[in-house]
């Protein structure tokens, strides 16, 4: 697999501008930190030798608690890697049992303190919440902790079950509560707010941040920068088509090997790119800007949104400044169908 990404990242090497400058590398999509560091190595290197990489790039590895000992934080303090972000989930023994998760509440404790001892600043943590064990108190605890832990940047996510998976199944036999819409409501609320007042911004839904300790590489996306991504499933953006490698992992390393990459391919239409660039502005805090739409999609599209948000306005869900468009605080609950009313 590491050799196929490898050569995939020689074959695809002008897929972006040629004048790019690679600013964010992300390993990412399952569970990058098995990677040992000498694989790790030989993915950057194929990197760093047939990309312009700046000396400032941002760097980082998604990894599970329980993957990151001591042993691997120093080995990975040794690389050009310079960012982690850490699936904690939680901090309650029972929580990360129910989840199903490997690593133990003192292992998501313990990884943050390690890890900023071996000298990565940069972290990120991810938290969930809306599950039934989660009462509320046991979520202010969750962040208080982080809050208390040092780090600079917190990804908080609402439990959704996907049809087919066995917590599906369980909610569909009875045998485990359902998610209560009331009681995500409410802690994503309670998280807003607590963060704010701790001098946080929330600078996309989900994405938080200290002394804007932002994610470089997530805040490109959400502005529709192009990307190019590696590997099995990969998705890449170049602003006028979306491409996505097969999923298949044997699949995938034998056309590699062939130098033939199979991927499907689709062309944006202008309503496409629209309503991408509509999604994910949204979510964030600069918002959607109509001058910029007006200027890239045409008058047109800019007073069709514009008259679409107008119901939002009047409903407080939506702020108009500076020909942007934001979202509320109480219409962050919202964002999804609110962006699926302004699309094209």
């Amino acid at each position: 697999m590491v050799r196929a990404l490898c050569r995939e990242l020689v074959l695809r090497q002008n897929y972006l501008a040629e004048d790019t400058r690679i600013e964010t590398i992300y390993f990412g999509g399952g569970t990058p930190s098995l990677l040992d560091i000498p694989e790790l190595q030989a993915i950057l290197n194929t990197i760093y030798t047939y990309y312009r990489v700046t000396d400032d790039a941002e760097i980082t590895l998604e990894a599970n608690p329980d993957d990151l000992s001591l042993s691997k934080l120093k080995a990975l303090s040794e690389t050009p890697v310079n960012r982690l972000s850490i699936g904690i989930q939680s901090f309650f023994e029972e929580d990360l049992r129910w989840m199903n998760r490997a690593h133990s509440a003192s292992e998501a404790k313990s990884v943050l303190t390690n890890a900023q001892n071996m000298g990565f600043e940069n972290l990120t943590a991810d938290l969930i919440y809306g599950y039934p064990l989660l009462t509320d108190e046991k979520w202010k605890a969750n962040i208080d902790y982080l809050l208390q832990s040092g780090i600079r940047h917190l990804s908080a996510y609402n439990m959704t079950v996907e049809k087919g998976t066995p917590l599906w199944r369980y909610i569909h036999k009875g045998q485990q509560k359902a998610m209560d819409d009331e009681q995500s409501a409410r802690q994503f609320l309670f998280l807003m707010a607590e963060l704010q007042t701790n001098g946080w911004k929330q600078y996309e839904i989900s994405n938080f941040a200290l002394n804007q300790s932002y994610s470089r590489h997530n805040t490109n996306y959400w502005r529709n920068v192009p990307y190019l991504g590696i590997g099995p499933s990969a998705h890449s953006f170049d602003g006028q088509s979306r491409q996505w490698n097969t999923k298949v992992n044997n699949r995938y390393i034998q056309d590699i090997a062939a130098g033939n990459p199979v991927f499907e391919k689709e062309i944006l239409s202008l309503s496409n790119q629209v309503n991408e660039y509509l999604m994910t502005a949204l979510r964030t805090m600069w918002g959607v800007d109509l001058v910029l739409i007006g200027q890239k999609f045409g008058h047109a599209v800019r007073v069709a949104i514009l008259k679409s948000s107008q119901p939002f306005i009047a409903q407080k869900q939506l702020i108009l400044q500076d020909e942007k468009l934001i979202l509320s605080q109480s219409g962050k609950l919202f964002a999804d169908h609110i962006a699926a009313e302004l699309f094209l």
